[in-house]
């Protein structure tokens, strides 16, 4: 294919598709409407079902359910509409029953809500925050072939800039490499035989008591999340290898750092970046090494501080972290306020680089 001007919303649909998503489902509410309307009209297209659900609750479910039968699908909503579905990515997180939730949030307030979760149980969810369109569509084939590497719930990190944002994008299927066929999948071929499959969050079976016993699944799961957490960080830096100040920002607020980092370095002030991509697991050793040399570590990122406790975890010497962010939503409350913008965010850096040298 070549490179086509998409909106963010078209480019996740058609990414989506390229990765096998036959099943979505998810009730409106912005700035996810887009993504569901245009599920609606695509999946069809392609043999696949878009289901609107009456709610949030009832689409998690719906998606679980597809999945458990080996189906790739997918679901989504806004924070406040995700915060409904914490229940349900629990169960499949402890079922292991892959499956992707597209969080197209309001802007960066829900970082805890994706790296924390809601739900019971001894979980994690793996969460990609893309910094814009482009990537967004890589991450969404790549949030797939993790949900069904690991049999695991993903999330993939949005929001309105994200959504509805136009950008030249080359959507093909990307091969991340061979999967485990789905020998687990709940898809009817051995009804009648007395070898039905099972799935559900503790595997211990009825009757002839198969399975690992709720013990023994949970300490699986554990396991397997710390594995995780070791091999699927992801991180990406920018001018940090001589930086004397270090940002850490995370989505879609991270284009306009790196621009900063430029004025800065213009300047003559040795600034540099650095992005987890991956919120969870987040990448604390890369930035601990980035962080060696500096002076000053900046978090900026636009709610009152929540990827700033996944910082001040890395970096030993906590006295040259600053949080330069904050809440900042337009009249709607749906939207960035005025924070996300290059003169604010270049005068909190410049005012804490002077602070520092003052004291």
């Amino acid at each position: 294919m070549t490179a086509k001007l998409l909106q963010g919303a078209d480019a996740i649909t058609e990414a989506a598709l390229a990765a096998g998503c036959r099943f979505f489902t998810g009730y409106p509410m912005l700035p996810f409407t887009d993504l569901l309307e245009r599920m609606a009209a695509r999946l069809p297209d392609v043999g696949g079902i878009c289901m609107n659900a009456a709610s949030e609750i009832e689409g998690a479910n719906m998606t679980l359910g597809a999945a458990a039968a080996g189906a790739r699908a997918g679901t989504g909503s806004t924070g406040q509409g995700v915060a409904l579905m914490q229940e349900t990515i629990a169960e499949a997180a402890q079922a292991e029953i892959p499956f992707v939730v597209f969080t197209m949030a309001r802007g960066q307030q829900d970082y805890f809500q994706c790296t924390r979760g809601g739900g019971w149980g001894d979980y994690r969810t793996i969460t990609l925050a893309p910094k814009d369109v482009a990537e967004a569509a890589e991450h969404t084939q790549l949030l797939f072939h993790l949900a069904d590497q690991y049999r695991s719930p993903t999330i993939l990190y949005g929001d309105y800039l994200i959504a509805d944002t136009n950008m030249s994008v080359d959507v093909q299927p990307r091969d991340y490499g061979e999967l485990p066929d789905k020998t687990w999948a709940v898809d009817g071929t051995l009804t009648g035989t007395g070898k039905s499959r099972l799935l559900w969050s503790w595997d211990i079976g009825k009757a002839d008591r198969r399975g690992l016993m709720p013990d023994g699944q949970w300490k699986k799961v554990a396991e397997k999340f710390r594995e995780i957490a070791e091999s699927e960080a992801r991180h990406e830096t920018y001018r940090a290898d001589d930086a004397d100040v270090l940002i850490v920002s995370w989505g879609t607020a991270s284009p306009f750092v790196d621009f900063v980092v430029d004025l800065l370095r213009d300047d003559g002030i040795r600034a540099g970046s650095f992005r987890p991509i991956t919120l969870w697991p987040f990448p604390e050793r890369a930035l601990e090494e980035a962080a060696r040399g500096c002076s000053k570590v900046l978090v900026y990122e636009i709610n009152a501080g929540q990827a700033l406790e996944d910082v001040r975890l890395s970096i030993p010497d906590r006295d040259k972290i600053e949080f330069i962010g904050g809440v900042s939503v337009d009249y709607s409350g749906m939207r960035q306020g005025d924070l996300l913008d290059v003169a604010p965010l270049r005068d909190r850096v410049l005012r804490a680089i002077q602070q520092g040298a003052a004291t």
